[in-house]
């Protein structure tokens, strides 16, 4: 089905970044658009994994530079240029449950920076496989 809308959630993290590099390839076969995802709440929870961000951050524009970077330093200028980037303030969960109501596919890593080492599944791959209106991939790590 050509014309459709793949959703990728991206919080810069290593599984997150191979779910983006596996979402595009997709999409490049398929000839779906390319949808990244970035979703924050406040107090944003990876201000504790980034020594040194001052309380007066904003995390808005935190998310939205993590979500270009993450673009740039994985995808083809192309491929990145064409990208779809949403930055929404909320649950990553459900901001990628709303995406992903009327897309072809929903692509997120098996785990980002919130999740616990020894869990097979972290919580947001695992909430969004129970509860997506589209098919989901879970793309693993190493």
């Amino acid at each position: 089905m050509a014309g459709g809308r793949i959703v990728v959630g991206v919080d810069g993290s290593a599984p997150s970044l191979k779910a983006l590099k596996w979402a595009a390839a997709q999409a490049a076969l398929t000839g779906d658009s390319l949808q990244a995802l970035i979703s924050w709440e406040y107090p944003a929870s990876w201000a504790t994994v980034m020594p040194g961000v001052p309380l007066e951050f904003d995390p808005e524009r935190l998310a939205k530079q993590i979500l270009d970077e993450s673009l740039e330093k994985t995808l083809d200028a192309g491929t990145a240029g064409a990208a779809t980037r949403t930055v929404v303030s909320g649950n990553a969960p459900q901001a990628l449950l709303d995406a992903a109501k009327g897309a072809t596919l929903l692509v997120v890593g098996d785990r980002g920076y919130s999740g616990f080492k020894a869990a097979v599944l972290g919580s947001v791959s695992s909430h969004v496989t129970h509860h997506s209106p589209c098919p989901v991939v879970v793309v693993r790590g190493e």
